[in-house]
């Protein structure tokens, strides 16, 4: 019996959409839901032309993590999030097999959102580019890990640097720019990211919030950046405004929009591909 006084649980109600890329055969997003724990996993696409020391891509990366991720929160689900992501890497290292090079600086990695229901609070995780975006009433709180934009940003820098651009053909600088990018992975001022160190997990952005009270979350989006996308390149919409049509139309209909905006801007993203896998997830907590 609960105490008198005592406030009962929020019932978390979720809904998602994960679709790959337009002309892609896989999707290296994944969406996942463990009881009262759930995650989006954006695995890092591999270009054309480049090695990454492992016999599986990062499909199979996503899919593993999810699931080894769900086992650690059944074998401890009061342990911080943190700890459990450590766990679930280094099950997957083991994984892989002797096949793998997994000190090679390509092998496969993804960014982690994640957002758990404890009793009266939420428990939340944000590695690499994945944002969880957080409704608290009169505010919106977005949690995101900027140090892989920060990190591309000086990369950029440095890859022009190297040689005049007029002298180097854009194929010659993209490659400089992703072996730079891999040297800067899961590294002291670089970036950090889900892959085969453990470590990694414990330089995640983390936090609790409560459910109960005047800043109580109310609603909460977790995205890969394939979706974010809608606000922070094409500026569809603010965050309010994102979370308010994952409620009204659902997270289809987010992926919908981006798709049409992909459509009319013509950009690549990330230097190589125009469309990326798109992943939404809401989580809306009853009053």
């Amino acid at each position: 019996m609960r105490p008198l006084g005592q406030e009962q649980p929020k019932a978390m109600r979720v809904r998602s959409v994960s679709v790959p890329a337009p002309g892609r055969p896989e999707n290296e997003d994944h969406v996942f839901r463990y009881g009262d724990l759930v995650g989006v996993l954006d695995g890092a696409t591999v270009p054309d032309g480049f090695d990454t020391g492992c016999v599986h891509g990062p499909a199979w990366y996503v899919r593993r993590l999810a699931a080894r991720l769900g086992l650690a929160a059944a074998d401890r689900p009061a342990a911080a999030l943190a700890g459990n992501l450590a766990a679930a890497i280094l099950a997957v290292r083991a994984d892989h097999g002797g096949a793998c090079d997994l000190d090679h600086p390509g092998t496969p990695s993804a960014t982690v959102c994640l957002l758990r229901q404890v009793g009266d609070h939420v428990d939340y995780l944000v590695l690499c580019d994945s944002p969880l975006v957080l409704d608290l009433g009169e505010r919106i709180r977005v949690v995101s890990d900027e140090r892989l934009g920060t990190a591309m940003a000086d990369l950029r820098q440095k890859a022009l640097a190297v040689a005049d651009p007029g002298q180097v053909d854009a194929a010659t600088r993209f490659r400089r720019s992703v072996t730079l990018q891999r040297e800067q992975m899961n590294r002291t001022h670089g970036y950090w990211v889900a892959a085969a160190d453990p470590d990694a997990a414990f330089h995640a952005v983390t936090g609790s919030l409560p459910l109960h009270g005047p800043g109580r979350v109310r609603r909460a989006a977790l995205l890969t950046d394939g979706a974010s996308v809608a606000v922070e390149q094409f500026g569809l919409f603010d965050w309010r405004g994102l979370l308010d049509l994952l409620c009204e139309a659902g997270p289809g209909e987010l992926v919908r929009r981006v798709r049409l905006a992909e459509a009319g801007d013509g950009r690549r993203r990330a230097g190589f591909k125009r469309h990326d896998d798109a992943t939404a997830v809401l989580c809306e907590f009853e009053e």
